[in-house]
């Protein structure tokens, strides 16, 4: 007899095309049901509660009153809750994002009772390689998803194991066709049975036992009160199959007695074979989502670490605040939400919420450097520049950052009073209200001037280095020169006269042309999918005329190139043939002299709609395969997907083309040499051209409605709904990041993901002048002027974060290895005696305390995370 577990949830989109105050009334009123229900019926066992904790934080700001009967229903096992803190994205949301979500989730969980060990994800637009191994991290072993999978990875059952490179591996439940199959089951036994009779083909299909998954829910869905009718009707429709009401857990409890029998699965899931997962959904509000990359960088580059080093000084480590921050992110970390496939009120709510969770990053990094640099110990009265390296190598490093003095000349010297030679590149003056409006309160009128330096120095390995500003008579004439070409330690650039760059690489004597050049296509899609007009005949900006201006002093080359591209005003004109409106695009390229990368902003101003508009960086390299990062470690991928042959014949819900999402680099190479692109913003590619021998970097897509109906590339039923969305058309102006290298060698080997941490974790200053608006009383702790927390003494592994731990007086160390082989990697600290444990994801010892000295040595293999707690 087959046994059908009926699962009791409520599917919870905290906001979609609904508001999160919408949602928030509704689920008041869901709650009071559901708990009204599993009081009353000592018979009606589980309730899930859709596997994130921020739904009782939403409760709980309106009812505070029932947080006793909530934490009762739990300790019951009655109500089941967590592991999450929201449903999270895996494809553009960063690895350490997925840590926390699980890290408070689990937290605010154990805080009423138990969490449920399960890493639900039921509606995700995909599932990374990487999941098994961030789960076993948090003690979790199984696995429940819906999108992503076909027998083309294995298996067509249902149950099967995955497994992540380094090992780790999770028992996976399959939700074939969702988590809504059992939503709102009706008493009519005729519809009741041919809604089965469907479902029960696929489910008995895939089963690899007698025991079927029955998940009774659905969005925002009350709780189904007439249940047991139900069940009483299936009973009697089927009466072969046992049907009760159950909880995840018991089904996984079925499938360990045949584990035996069950495959093991590896990679990425991302076909859309069965339901989609949206591949090009990773460029939608391009200005949401490189916010958060930008932001989610900010915190575990720099806010994290900064706040460890202070910590270590003696200053108090603000978890609040930081919880704070991640709470904010994490709430659009759910796929809707980080997709951007809601309404355009919702992307506003979740614009604020990046608006704050920014704001609160930048001013507590303010508040660290102030304090550590306010409390160093020194003899010199002068003003102070303090320079904060976030990195576990010393960096030798051309430093650009602002001095504000009166003074109209001074000097740079270190605490040895060695000169530190800088060069001006722009002065202005400032109104002294605006540093303390005190000093004008008291009728001193001066103006301060901000100087924009920048220096070359050698800051210390995650640590920081102090200056000051010495009253010497000096040239502080600015020293860029124009020049008509840039050229470096590594490269000779020009410019075309489209705009595009010509990149000469000294260390592979390899030259790069029509670099940045702009692609233009219609997009008749929607907020989930890129769709192209048939037969459309792209636009270049090959033959545009653009206005260049090249700079270069001793430390770096700077370029400004203007590009106004004419392009259709939106597809109808485009159907027509007809140009005319543009997007102006300015690149702003820096060039470094001292290291192998080029940085790149976009300033990007976009006057038409239904386009989308991509950077081309050409790399000469025929490629099977492409490289890019995914949560701690790297993926490679095939750029075309084998299924674009059969797609159409097979019948799959959406065309598998290779647009893919990266989080902080992709690259192509062979054997020799190799060109990788750098994001701190956008996190889309594809690879392209005759030969796929060119990355395609979205800048941004443009469109106007949430969901629509028999795209190109995804025939039938509309993804969403059929909402106007004019925001997402993304008038106006937009601000992207991102860099460009080139190694010798192969990217498995030339340490991409460690040039790419480096690209998103810049050097912090702070330059304490005696006035300031917020006043603070001395700490009474003493820093020194130079200060060394911690340093790495191979240089192989990518630090990920260094953190307090959230429930001990030990440092969090997160290293890992997104290259192609086995590493090692050590590292020595500033104390002469630390005590270091290996931890889990969830900041709880795994072994005992290892090493009692300076210094420890660890192993990582291909893809693998470890944490360390130091104390």
């Amino acid at each position: 007899m087959k046994k059908v577990h009926i699962v009791p949830h409520m599917h919870w989109d905290r906001e979609w095309y609904f508001s999160t105050e919408e949602s928030r009334i509704l689920l008041v009123n869901n709650m009071e049901e559901i708990m009204d229900l599993l009081e009353n019926n000592p018979d009606y066992p589980h309730y899930v509660l859709d596997g994130q904790t921020a739904i009782l934080e939403d409760y709980f700001a309106v009812k505070p009153e029932n947080e006793e009967r909530v934490r009762k229903l739990i300790q019951q096992g009655k109500l089941i809750i967590g592991p999450w803190y929201t449903q999270t994205d895996e494809m553009v949301v960063g690895s350490e994002s997925i840590v926390r979500n699980l890290l408070y989730g689990i937290k605010d969980s154990e805080n009423f009772g138990s969490p449920m060990r399960i890493g639900y994800l039921p509606d995700s637009f995909g599932q990374s390689s990487q999941m098994p191994m961030i789960l076993n991290g948090f003690d979790i072993k199984y696995s429940i998803f819906w999108r992503g999978t076909s027998e083309r990875h294995g298996t067509e059952k249902t149950e099967f194991y995955w497994e992540s490179d380094d090992g780790s591996k999770v028992l996976v439940q399959l939700l074939p066709l969702g988590y809504a199959i059992g939503k709102y089951l009706p008493e009519n036994e005729e519809e009741l049975q041919k809604r089965m009779d469907k479902y029960f083909k696929v489910l008995d299909k895939g089963a690899t036992t007698d025991y079927i998954l029955l998940p009774n829910g659905h969005d925002q869905m009350p709780i189904q009160k007439n249940i047991y009718t139900i069940i009483e009707k299936l009973q009697k429709i089927y009466p072969d199959r046992e049907f009760f009401l159950s909880k995840y857990e018991n089904i996984f409890k079925e499938i360990e007695e045949n584990r035996e029998n069950l495959p093991t699965l590896h990679g990425e899931f991302l076909d859309g074979k069965y339901m989609r997962v949206h591949r090009s959904i990773y460029s939608t509000r391009i200005d949401i989502k490189a916010a958060n990359t930008r932001v989610e960088n900010k915190i575990t580059n720099i806010l994290e670490p900064l706040a460890s080093i202070a910590y270590r000084l003696g200053f108090e480590y603000h978890h609040g605040l930081i919880e704070l921050i991640w709470k904010e992110i994490m709430k659009n970390h759910a796929h809707d939400s980080i997709g951007c496939c809601c309404s355009d009120k919702v992307h506003r709510e979740i614009i604020n919420r990046l608006y704050l969770a920014e704001e609160r990053t930048d001013r507590l990094i303010d508040f660290y450097k102030r304090k550590i640099t306010d409390s160093i110990v020194t003899n010199r009265k002068e003003d102070r520049l303090t320079a904060f390296n976030l990195l576990p190598n010393d960096r030798e490093e051309v430093v650009t950052t602002t001095v504000i003095t009166k003074l109209p000349f001074f000097k740079l010297e270190d605490q040895d009073d060695n000169n530190i030679e800088f060069e001006v590149l722009g002065k202005e003056e400032m109104d002294p209200g605006l540093i303390d409006r005190q000093i004008v309160h008291y009728g001193n009128y001066d103006p301060f001037y901000k100087y924009t330096i920048h220096f070359k120095d050698t800051i210390p390995a995650m640590g920081y280095k102090t200056y000051f500003i010495v009253n010497k008579e000096n040239v502080m004439g600015k020293s860029l020169r124009e020049v008509s070409f840039i050229e470096t330690d590594y490269y000779l650039v020009t410019v075309n006269k489209n705009g595009t760059l010509k990149i000469h690489d000294k260390q592979n004597n390899i030259e790069y042309d029509k670099v940045l050049l702009l692609e233009n296509g219609g997009d008749d899609g929607d907020e989930y999918d890129y769709s192209p007009l048939p037969n459309e005949e792209l636009i270049y900006s090959s033959n545009v005329v653009a206005q260049t201006k090249l700079y270069q002093n001793s430390f770096e080359g700077q370029i400004e190139i203007k590009v106004s591209l004419v392009v259709p005003s939106d597809l109808e004109a485009r159907k027509r043939g007809k140009r005319n409106s543009t997007v102006d695009v300015t690149w702003k390229v820096t060039v470094p002299n001292y290291k192998p990368v080029i940085k790149i902003k976009a300033e990007i101003d976009n006057l038409a709609k239904d386009h989308r508009l991509r950077a081309l960086i050409p790399t000469g390299i025929a490629s099977q395969f492409s490289v890019a990062d995914n949560q701690f470690g790297i993926i490679k991928r095939n750029v075309v997907d084998p299924a674009m042959n059969v797609w159409e014949k097979e019948g799959w819900d959406e065309r598998p083309d290779s647009i893919y999402p990266m989080l902080s680099f992709v690259g192509l190479s062979d054997e020799k040499h190799g060109v990788a692109v750098l994001t701190n913003s956008t996190r889309e590619y594809e690879i392209v051209g005759n030969n796929y021998d060119t990355i395609a970097i979205t800048l941004f897509r443009s469109v106007g409605v949430l969901g629509k109906e028999d795209l190109v590339r995804r025939p039938g039923r509309p993804s969403g709904i059929k909402l106007p969305t004019p925001d997402s058309q993304m008038l106006g102006k937009l601000e992207l990041e991102f860099g460009i290298t080139t190694h010798k060698g192969s990217i498995l080997k030339a340490g991409i993901g460690r040039i790419a941490k480096e690209f998103t974790t810049g050097i912090e200053t702070y330059n304490k002048i005696p006035y300031n608006a917020m006043k603070l009383n001395p700490s009474g702790i003493e820093t020194p002027p130079t200060f060394s927390l911690l340093k790495e003494t191979k240089g192989n592994a990518v630090l990920s974060t260094l953190k307090k731990a959230e429930k001990e007086d030990r440092l969090v160390l997160r290293v890992y290895n997104p290259s192609g082989q086995e590493i090692e990697e050590s590292f020595t600290f500033l104390d002469t005696m630390v005590q270091v444990a290996e931890g889990n994801l969830n900041e709880k010892e795994i072994t005992s305390l290892t090493f009692e000295n300076r210094d420890f040595q660890i192993n990582l293999k291909r893809n693998q995370v470890k944490t360390f707690l130091i104390k």
